[in-house]
């Protein structure tokens, strides 16, 4: 399993243990990646959680399966648990593999990210993309994904604040919407975390900004 194949290996595994190699992801699941991610939570504890929630599922009486499992919200308890599980038996840290990408996705992924950025008259941030020596940072792709990451940060927090009232309110209700069935399977961390990630989605979204993390990057 690949370091920046954490999106990927979890919707493949959402997919297969559910049954249905089609199934999209909604933006909430994907928030709730992102929300995983950035916690810190192992790509591991989310795959067995994953696993852990399909079969509590599978062994209740088949009236009460009617419905499909429609979102990677009904496994965060399990992934709770199995994050919690992983960090008592404190696992020696895994070491990154080799990127599966090259220095040249990279820097389309840059230079996209760039114009777009331009493009959303924010040509500071822009140019803070456009200075970062990749180069040098493609052989330390920790430090590398360090500064995109800091880098969005900055562009999120200056979407944040030119964002009309009206626009935050429509997406947090759309949140509540989706959330709603799922509320009591996650902690008030988890349902604060999961808000800030969905609100950053949907605000990209609404200004056409791509993320600039190399979890992003598509060759």
């Amino acid at each position: 399993m690949n370091y920046f194949n954490y999106f990927t290996e979890i919707e493949d595994h959402f997919q297969r243990a559910r049954g249905t190699g089609l199934f999209l992801l909604s933006p909430l699941d994907w928030a709730l990646i992102e929300a995983w991610k950035n916690s810190g939570i192992p790509l591991e504890a989310v795959l067995r959680g994953i696993d852990q929630a399909f079969e509590k599922w599978r062994t209740r009486p088949a009236r009460a399966r009617i419905q499909m499992v429609n979102s990677l919200a009904y496994c965060a308890q399990a992934i709770a648990t199995e994050a919690q599980a992983i960090a008592q038996g404190t696992p020696a840290k895994s070491r990154m593999t080799a990127p599966p990408f090259s220095i040249e996705d990279v820097r389309s992924h840059v230079s996209r990210s760039a114009a777009l950025l331009r493009r959303a008259n924010l040509p500071d941030i822009s140019a803070s993309l456009e200075a970062l020596d990749l180069a040098a940072l493609y052989n330390d792709l920790e430090q590398l994904e360090q500064r995109l990451t800091a880098i969005e940060d900055k562009m999120i927090a200056r979407l944040r604040s030119t964002a009309s009232d009206q626009a935050l309110f429509e997406a947090r209700q759309s949140l509540d919407h989706q959330l709603k069935p799922y509320r009591g399977k996650m902690s008030a961390e988890q349902l604060s975390m999961l808000e800030k990630q969905f609100l950053e989605r949907k605000l990209l979204e609404a200004n056409g900004l791509p993320r600039l993390s190399l979890f992003y990057l598509h060759p």
